[in-house]
């Protein structure tokens, strides 16, 4: 079995497609709505997946086990994303989060996989055989990457394509995707690193928050959260207010979410600057959470957030 480095994923920047002039310098993927994860073929038949975090969460997709003999006796380190696709075939992050947090519980996932089946698409290949393509550019790791034809029922190698950027992306609004990530061919993969090599482009504007606390709702919602008090890291490491929401979740996730806020009701205030909420709860600030909003304040605040989803994926050390 051989030795594998381990690897953090490389990150996409929030941004907006290259100018007309750079075009051609990019290559072009759908944004995936799902967990990233590095995936480690040892090359016995087994295979290891790892979340953005570290963690191992192998477990949780037994249907992604057969990857582990894909390549023979080759031993890989691969990069993507695992979703769960929804009729019209597009990445699902709400079907996801029932298969997430599962690593623990192996019995449960292989009933949940029958279920809500998962999909690994793959998009760079790190390691293979025995060096890195860590300095490798992109470009030439894609090529690597195709010729190792990675075609599974449950794993897949999306399409790439250079250059039509404003084609892609138009392509991707029209069929109800996320938006697109941008990848400049010349790009070296940076582990760790939230590069602007790479840019990701979406449709609608979201950020990913810390729930710092919340406010109780009205009438026979008094004991569920009516809004979340929301917060996101500064360069001091400290958490900073951003604002509240209070739109954009189903009954059955405000429940959740009362449930996740009971387990870390804190009394001390976690934001830099006390929001000025009256009945406010304070919690521990460990949920991390996605918004959607249409712009940001001199102050710095989100105007007009919705809920979008919990992302138990990340952790509040993930967004500084």
């Amino acid at each position: 079995m051989a030795f594998l480095p381990r690897i953090a994923p490389m990150l996409a920047t929030p941004g907006k497609l290259p100018p007309a002039s750079a075009d051609d310098a990019y290559a072009y993927e759908v944004k995936q709505d799902g967990q990233r994860c590095v995936i480690y073929l040892p090359g016995d038949g087994s295979l290891v997946l790892r979340s953005r975090s570290g963690a191992t969460i192998t477990p949780a997709y037994p249907e992604l086990a057969g990857l582990g003999t894909a390549l023979g006796s080759r031993p890989a380190v691969l990069d993507g994303e695992i979703v769960a696709l929804d009729g019209e075939g597009r990445s699902d992050f709400e079907r996801l989060q029932s298969r997430m947090g599962l690593a623990g519980s192996p019995a449960r996932a292989a009933r949940m996989a029958v279920k809500i089946p998962a999909h690994l698409m793959l998009f760079d290949v790190l390691f293979l055989d025995t060096s890195s393509l860590t300095r490798t550019p992109h470009s030439e790791r894609r090529t690597v990457l195709e010729t190792l034809v990675l075609t599974g029922s449950a794993w897949s190698t999306p399409a790439a394509v250079v250059g039509h950027g404003p084609q892609a992306l138009e392509m991707t609004r029209a069929a109800g995707l996320e938006g697109l990530v941008a990848k400049r061919l010349t790009s070296l993969y940076e582990p760790g690193v939230r590069s602007r090599a790479w840019i990701k482009i979406r449709h609608v504007r979201t950020e990913d928050i810390v729930v710092g606390g919340w406010l109780p709702g009205h009438g026979r919602l008094t004991s569920l959260p009516g809004a979340l008090l929301m917060g996101q890291p500064g360069p001091d490491g400290r958490l900073h207010y951003v604002g509240s929401v209070g739109t954009g979740w189903s009954d059955t996730e405000r429940t959740t979410l009362a449930a996740l806020l009971d387990t870390v009701a804190s009394d001390t205030c976690p934001f830099t600057e006390r929001p000025a909420a009256a009945g406010a709860r304070w919690v521990v600030p460990r949920l991390v959470g996605e918004v959607r909003y249409a712009t940001r304040t001199k102050a710095g605040r989100l105007r007009h957030p919705s809920w979008h989803r919990l992302r138990p994926d990340l952790t509040p050390d993930d967004l500084g």
